[in-house]
């Protein structure tokens, strides 16, 4: 096991070694100090699931004009399907936007399941053409080749945001 001294690493993480007080008293506060911070460290780590569905990550994103208050980070997962041949090919995503509305991140791979090749979408090349333009508006995913990419037929979008 590592240890850190840098704070930002530590303030979520949990002892590990407690030496407990005989006295009765003292073993519940220090029980009840203990589940607090276990509770505290188990509810703000992010989660790990990548549904078709809106899903809290427990990710906390700072406030403009209140980098003190925090909100949750919601995520979803669209299955786009294949991607287009040299044009452009839209898919909703099903997440309502509103004035409170940001999105925090957004990413993409597709896969060529016969050359078992994958791309991370966006995608960026020194040969023009074979970019590929990723848009996420309030109804749609939007992506934009200028080349046949159509042979990635299994692609999978994950938009994380915050709503309040």
């Amino acid at each position: 096991m590592s240890f850190s001294s840098d704070r930002p690493l530590l303030a979520n993480q949990l002892p590990i070694s407690l030496e407990l007080a005989e006295n009765p008293e003292k073993l519940i506060q220090q029980l009840e100090l203990l589940f607090k911070r276990i509770s505290n460290a188990v509810n703000t780590k992010e989660g790990a699931l990548y549904q078709p569905q809106e899903t809290a990550t427990f990710q906390q994103y700072f406030t403009t004009n209140n980098p003190q208050a925090f909100r949750p980070v919601y995520r979803t997962t669209v299955d786009f399907g294949s991607l287009p041949n040299a044009g452009a090919k839209s898919v909703a995503h099903g997440v309502a936007f509103d004035t409170n509305f940001r999105m925090t991140r957004f990413y993409g791979v597709a896969t060529d399941p016969t050359a078992i090749s994958y791309i991370n979408l966006p995608f960026s090349s020194p040969t023009l053409n074979q970019n590929i333009k990723v848009v996420v508006d309030g109804t749609n995913i939007t992506v934009t080749t200028a080349i046949d990419y159509s042979a990635y037929t299994a692609t999978t979008f994950v938009l994380e945001y915050t709503k309040f």
